[in-house]
């Protein structure tokens, strides 16, 4: 489908998204390939809002460090000596050599000092330009004007979320009343006990919105989970957030043949969280499966206008981590998920292959994906309307 440059950044080129679902339009499939559609994207919204980049727990003693490229840019997540997590560019500022090459995103390393392998650089956990050698003669030069550029973290329940604009607002803003609609689930005493990365041929965008809507269920999953016997509902939201509500008996993080290995529940977990499961997506790209007796998350990174990076993370009460055994049970919850991820992967794969055809064209909603209008709508606001 081709569309001139005027067009794709008219915002009412998209007029047909800001519907509800049974009267909207898809967003048209050069939105799912577009080099052009995809940069606006980076520069307008990813580098502008807060994006989830996974657990502080992961990271729980000081000089614990993971990296990560996020939308091309690479960053450093670090524990300090007083006990805070922080975010820097993973960029010496010498001559721009990455500090530590490559990234980490099933895994975690520990330092005293963050060291540049090109000409030495020492910073601390701080992001303090700490040891400079041959530096002596320089002219003028400052060390403390020169250490790591941070770039701005906050946490909610353990998440943490990063922003490389320094005039956006708060996390708090950003995520309105979720804090408050899921305080049941005891975020903070979550832990992380498992990361898979998987790379999938599909654009972002076609990843989360499957997560956020049930319409695919049967002919995706109809092998896999067990669909029966649960009412789901729209969810009120305050933020840039939004949610499925599931009303079930028993975990869904469980295949039905494994439900006799369920752990106990979240403790203290009442009202609508110990009634079922919510599927909540925080705008741009990530979905929380919170469920009664854990929580999953899958943290989306693009990595062009086909290509996304699908990091799936396991949580855990800490209760439920210390027990005997955790491990063998735990390998319940692990077949789930591995399972329904890759029925999503290859769909999504299928998906993008069919979008990239030059005779793909906007198409239809059913009632069953009453999210997808909304995504879209923020998802434009913050690209074209920007």
């Amino acid at each position: 489908m081709q569309v001139s440059q005027a067009a794709m950044f008219d915002p009412r080129t998209y007029d047909g998204i800001r519907k509800s679902a049974v009267e909207a339009v898809t967003l048209p499939p050069y939105c799912y390939s577009s080099p052009e559609f995809y940069r606006a994207e980076v520069d307008h919204m990813f580098m502008k809002v807060w994006n989830f980049v996974g657990r502080a727990d992961r990271i729980p003693k000081a000089g614990n460090f993971f990296t990560l490229d996020y939308v091309g840019v690479p960053v450093i997540v670090v524990r300090g000596r007083d006990g805070a997590v922080r975010a820097f560019a993973n960029t010496c500022r010498h001559r721009g050599a990455r500090i530590v090459d490559g990234e980490m995103l099933d895994t975690v390393g520990w330092t005293g000092g963050l060291k540049c392998p090109y000409h030495g650089w020492v910073y601390g956990l701080g992001g303090e330009l700490k040891g400079c050698p041959g530096m002596e003669q320089t002219v003028g030069f400052d060390r403390n004007q020169y250490g790591l550029v941070p770039v701005r973290l906050e946490t909610w329940g353990g998440f943490l979320f990063v922003n490389f604009d320094e005039g956006a607002t708060p996390l708090s803003d950003h995520l309105g009343d979720l804090p408050e609609q899921y305080a049941a689930y005891d975020c903070e005493n979550l832990r992380v006990t498992r990361i898979k990365v998987h790379e999938v041929e599909c654009n972002w965008k076609i990843h989360i919105e499957n997560a956020m809507e049930e319409y695919h269920l049967p002919s995706v999953h109809g092998k896999t989970l067990n669909l029966l016997h649960f009412e789901h509902f729209d969810v009120q939201a305050v933020g840039a957030w939004m949610a499925i509500r599931e009303r079930h008996e028993g975990t869904r993080a469980l295949l039905e043949e494994d439900r006799q290995h369920a752990f106990p529940v979240i403790p203290g977990i009442h009202g609508h969280a110990a009634e079922g499961t919510n599927y909540v997506c925080i705008n741009p790209s990530t979905m929380l499966g919170m469920t009664i007796d854990c929580v999953w998350y899958i943290e989306l990174h693009p990595l062009g206008p086909t290509r996304t990076r699908v990091v799936v993370g396991s949580c855990f009460p800490k209760a439920t981590v210390e027990r005997p055994d955790f491990a063998e049970r735990a390998q319940y919850y692990y077949k789930r998920w591995d399972k329904s991820i890759a029925e999503d992967n290859e769909i999504a794969r299928i998906q993008q292959r069919g979008m990239v055809s030059p005779l793909a064209r906007c198409g239809r909603l059913s009632s069953h994906e009453y999210l997808i209008p909304k995504l879209g709508t923020w998802w434009i606001d913050h690209t074209v309307g920007r």
